[in-house]
């Protein structure tokens, strides 16, 4: 065996030394310019070595020359914001001091006391403990206002609502102490309440309209939505439920996958709920899958122009595979799918990286090349071009045209159009109704009425016995005027007839909530809701009915 010489000169190793440094360096360079993602996140970077940050540059300059000390975090964030902004108005920055108010409730849950509140004259006013939360628990009560937190005054005293919330949410397992006045107890109580997982709710109520027609109502698109949703409509299944109305009003959206869940408990197995693809993103399609809990029987959507995103999928599947009518007016026109990148530092961005389609081929995104102003106040333009007050008013490119398996038209470019339009509701004289209503008088009364009465109006036992027996009376509606002229309003001698009615019907629904919840306060407002009226009238016209079932009757 040979032995290697011991005498080799050091210039014979120089090629390979320079060789691992120039590997190295480029290495270290791929690394340097690899954006910080943080765990479970999609991560992603650029290797193009020769790529110029122009962008860093700036900053760097800006940092070592400019007259004044700034914060390089700022310039970064700004920069971000801006280089977003002119993509589309839905992809954002989320800084990481918002991230976690921003998610929580998508994900279904928020830590901190467990209490739904209004902010009262400056006062936090609980409406009602969570069940099963820290208040609860502890004994805060519907009515009970919180002046302190951690010794801190924080009623009376202009302080900001978000600076509220912050106060009073924080991590589970941490302790706030509350001192809160009581109406009826002249000393202040504490509380000390342990912050624990607060459930928010997608489902605002479900309930039975009649013998055979159910009611639910969704206010997002969440984690838990398809669970709450399930748990709704096997309750009213058992009850009888064999019509459904659905209501997405003012539902802006939320998770994509949580919708597609509702789609399919509502179309039968194999029917295209949406597609989605993009320049980067390969085209991915979702069916229904399983036998659902409600897929041949009559069924209404309803939605209007707050209606947006994963609610546009629902009522898109609905219409395009002939299952239901859609009711109401012309939907937001939200057609983009955002993907969440977290990064390093607890920031975020929701990047815009593909389409959606319904299961005709159309895309309901509605423009966006005017500017994000322009696009989130279309609604103004919609009002001012009689769009709300009658369907002829809107006018859709013949391009984007389709057609449901059944033959019936369809539009893309701009929401979704349901197949019966309910108008905005401008009938008889509701001016004074507007008026005390935008000014929130007529919550302001009906909170201060409950505190006063809350014993009595107990003793209707539960939300069907408060809907049935209570009344506004002369008495209190002569009251809430005086309440009104207390207030500074002018009042009119004589009230128009629809002003009254819409007022009396608010008050009792007001009231109903403060002592019972959504149970109460749904049923009522919907004696005098147009939306809801018309969704009930369709789904009981059997020709119309008719026209969209979907395979069928269901099995007996």
């Amino acid at each position: 065996m040979n032995k290697k010489p011991d005498n080799i000169p050091f210039r014979a190793y120089l090629p390979v030394i320079l060789a691992l440094v120039l590997a190295a360096g480029f290495m270290l360079g791929l690394y340097l310019r690899m954006p910080e993602s943080g765990p479970s996140e999609r991560s992603f970077f650029s290797i193009g070595a020769d790529r110029y940050n122009k962008v860093n540059d700036v900053i760097n300059y800006v940092m070592e020359s400019y007259v004044d000390t700034v914060s390089r975090e700022r310039l970064t964030e700004e920069a971000i914001v801006s280089l977003l902004k002119n993509l589309d108005p839905h992809s954002s920055y989320i800084p990481a001091s918002e991230f976690q108010r921003l998610t929580d409730p998508l994900m279904g849950s928020f830590e901190g006391i467990g209490i739904e509140f209004n902010m009262i004259k400056d006062t936090v006013v609980v409406v009602h403990p969570i069940p099963g939360g820290p208040s609860e628990h502890a004994g805060v009560m519907p009515g009970d206002r919180i002046v302190m937190v951690n010794d801190t005054l924080i009623a009376g005293v202009g302080m900001a609502t978000s600076e509220v919330v912050s106060r009073l949410l924080g991590p589970k397992g941490t302790v706030v102490n509350v001192s809160v006045f009581r109406p009826g107890i002249q000393e202040l109580l504490d509380f000390s309440l342990t912050r624990d997982k607060i459930p928010s709710y997608s489902l605002d109520i479900a309930y039975m309209v009649d013998e055979q027609v159910g009611y639910i109502r969704l206010n997002k698109f969440s984690a838990t939505t398809h669970a709450e949703f399930l748990s709704a409509l096997e309750r009213l299944n058992r009850e009888g439920m064999e019509k459904m109305i659905l209501d997405l009003r003012g539902n802006g959206g939320g998770f994509l996958d949580a919708a597609i869940q509702v789609a399919d408990e509502l179309l039968e197995p194999g029917k295209l709920i949406v597609y989605t693809q993009g320049r980067r993103r390969p085209k991915s399609y979702a069916s229904s899958l399983k036998q659902g809990g409600f897929q041949t029987r009559p069924l209404v959507v309803l939605i209007d122009e707050w209606s947006a995103s994963a609610s546009e999928i629902i009522a898109g599947a609905v219409q395009d595979n002939d299952r239901g009518l859609v009711v109401g007016r012309r939907s937001f026109g939200k057609g983009l799918v955002q993907e969440q990148v977290r990064l390093n530092d607890g920031s975020a961005l929701r990047l815009t990286v593909a389409r959606y389609y319904t299961p005709t081929g159309r895309s309901i995104q509605k423009p966006y090349d005017e500017g994000e102003e322009a696009y989130f106040s279309e609604f103004m333009q919609r009002y001012h071009n009689g769009e709300l007050l009658s369907p002829d008013s809107i006018r859709f490119d013949d391009s984007l045209r389709f057609e449901t398996p059944a033959g019936r038209v369809v539009y893309g470019g701009g929401g979704i159009m349901p197949d019966v339009f309910v108008p905005i509701d401008t009938s008889g004289d509701i001016r004074f109704f507007n008026q005390v209503s935008n000014r929130g008088h007529i919550y302001l009364f009906a909170f201060d009425y409950t505190d006063r009465n809350r014993i009595s109006l107990e003793g209707y036992g539960d939300p069907a016995g408060f809907v049935d027996r209570f009344r506004i009376t002369d008495a209190v509606f002569s009251e809430f005027l005086d309440f009104l002229r207390n207030m500074g309003m002018e009042v009119p001698g004589r009230l128009a007839r629809d002003s009254e009615q819409l007022i009396r019907n608010s008050l009792k629904a007001y009231i109903g909530r403060n002592v019972f919840g959504a149970a109460a306060f749904y049923p009522i407002l919907h004696q005098h809701d147009q939306g809801f009226r018309k969704a009930l009238e369709s789904l009981k016209d059997e020709a119309a009915m008719a026209s969209v079932r979907n395979g069928g009757q269901e099995a007996q």
